[in-house]
């Protein structure tokens, strides 16, 4: 019989632990929810239009709320902030009617506003307060290729097959995107998939030739681009509205009706004048917000205060130490180091359990091993769908999930390295198994398990950056918006603290190394 069987007492006791960090996760989360039932919750997708829309709505409702608005911004996709609705991790965000129609209901032709309610319904959803501008689809291209090959419409593009097209994801996969484009155009083209912020500098250089882009896009003009004419009338509107829970109006009254004050209040030229001011001079969101209502103070008369107080432009040391940087190190830190240890609690006894077992073992790891294996935003996006939720929680797990793998192979390796004389000469003491464990073998696995721990905190302090792509916050908002705006200054600005932290926890981990090593010479 295996004498090591003793010593899953104790480590009853850590799956205990894990089982109990587990349902203080999942109590704090709710806890939170509940908690967030008076904070007007506002979300945006990844673009630049989306996050600026999101803090004119903020900027609305703010006086309006019993707490300031809480605004998570650059969500990712519709399928993501779409989900997030749903869910209830967010109350409203700006949408688009063809979006509504055709991608979200899934509708064959574009609807109205009254169908799409009666539709929306049933889901607890409806859609209002019409903005008063249409945001479509259209393809463009550089206008010196454009007049050298006579290309003014997308019939025309369609008899260059050789032309190379560069399109955003979304619109590769989207039911109104590239599939019933070429269907409708009978193009041949195989397109490229391309971030929609790196689109502009992608043709710029000449490495595509044709982009799809929103139509109140700042870089349109900027870079002389022709939009090509949709002469088959493929493109539905995409009128700009409020897609909100349905409880919205009764839990918050008075910002509802200070929201209604925007229908018709933003045109055409109003959003790319804005969207401009965010691409082409780096000017803050809710600056441009700010600005914008207090130039429109019938649409909020609240919306003046500070207006002027921050400059136009920002350099690249204002976005570094930007007043963002404490609370976006305080979550990046608080992903990191409670994924970090939920994997501890979970992965050390794990391994200890499975050592002895050498085909257990090599199924645990290699299930472990599997999960690295899972791209990250695929990993949150099934988290999301697991839970209904988004936001931290999912984020925390993810960060876990993949933490894992290096602190069980560590633990297992150094427990296989402990000397078998050692772990007789404990038995020939009179220690049970337990006590040889406890006293003997974790005790020599110590420096290895350390080791496992470094390298899964770097990895957890990179990947914890993903986490802003559902609304948990870290550095990761940084990247991401950098990546909307196609804005490098803000990418480093995002990347070089999460860089900083990762140096800084390994001198930690080679301090702690270096005091193993002193008191075991």
């Amino acid at each position: 019989m295996n004498r090591r069987f003793p010593a899953l007492t104790p480590l009853t006791k850590f799956a205990a632990w894990c089982i109990a960090l587990v349902l203080a996760l999942v109590s704090t989360s709710t806890f939170a929810a509940q908690a967030a039932n008076d904070t007007l919750r506002i979300g945006s997708k990844r673009f630049t239009e989306s996050y600026i829309l999101a803090q004119v709505l903020a900027q609305t409702a703010a006086a309006h709320t019993p707490k300031p608005p809480a605004v998570l911004q650059g969500l990712g996709n519709t399928a993501i902030v779409y989900a997030a609705l749903r869910s209830g991790s967010i109350d409203l965000y700006p949408e688009y009617m063809g979006t509504i129609s055709l991608e979200i209901l899934q509708r064959k032709t574009p609807m109205s506003i009254e169908a799409m309610n009666t539709a929306l319904a049933p889901l607890g959803l409806g859609a209002a307060i019409p903005l008063g501008f249409n945001d479509g689809y259209a393809l463009a291209m550089r206008e010196d290729t454009a007049q050298r090959l006579g290309i003014t419409s997308l019939s025309d593009l369609v008899r260059h097959p050789a032309l190379k097209l560069g399109l955003s994801n979304e619109f590769l996969g989207r039911a109104d995107g590239w599939p019933g484009l070429a269907s409708r155009y009978a193009a041949q083209q195989v397109p490229l998939a391309l971030d929609h912020g790196l689109a502009y500098d992608a043709i710029a250089q000449k490495q595509v030739d044709v982009i799809d882009i929103y139509t109140t896009d700042a870089k349109i003009d900027h870079l002389g681009l022709r939009v090509l004419k949709d002469d088959l009338a493929y493109f539905a509107r995409y009128d700009a509205v409020l897609l909100y829970r349905l409880d919205v109006p009764t839990r918050f009254p008075q910002a509802w009706a200070a929201l209604q004050k925007l229908s018709g209040s933003i045109d055409e030229k109003a959003m790319i004048a804005m969207n401009a001011r965010a691409e082409l001079q780096g000017v803050a969101f809710d600056v441009i917000a700010r600005d914008y209502l207090a130039s429109n103070s019938d649409a909020a008369p609240t919306a003046t205060a500070g207006v002027g107080s921050d400059p136009g432009q920002r350099g690249f040391w204002a976005k570094l130490f930007g007043p963002d940087l404490a609370r976006l190190t305080r979550q990046h830190l608080t992903l990191t180091f409670i994924a970090l240890g939920g994997a501890a609690l979970l992965g050390i006894p794990l391994a200890v359990w499975v050592f002895p077992h050498p085909r257990l073992r090599a199924v645990v790891l290699g299930a472990a091993g599997l999960l690295q294996t899972v791209p990250s935003l695929a990993m949150l996006a099934m988290l999301i769908s697991a839970l209904g939720l988004i936001g931290t929680l999912p984020a925390l797990i993810a960060l876990m999930l993949y933490a894992l793998l290096p602190i069980m192979r560590n633990t297992v390796t150094g427990l296989s390295e402990v000397p078998t004389g050692q772990r007789l000469a404990g038995q020939a003491l009179g220690m049970t198994a337990g006590q040889v464990m406890k006293k003997v073998e974790l005790p020599q696995a110590l420096p290895s398990i350390i080791a496992g721990m470094r390298t899964a905190t770097s990895i957890a302090i990179g990947t914890a950056t993903i986490a802003a792509f559902i609304g948990a916050g870290g550095y990761g908002e940084r990247i991401v918006t950098g990546l909307a705006l196609n804005d490098g200054q803000m990418l480093l600005a995002g990347a070089l603290p999460a860089t900083l932290l990762a140096l800084l926890s390994e001198a930690l981990f080679e301090g702690v190394e270096h005091l193993l090593r002193q008191r075991r010479a």
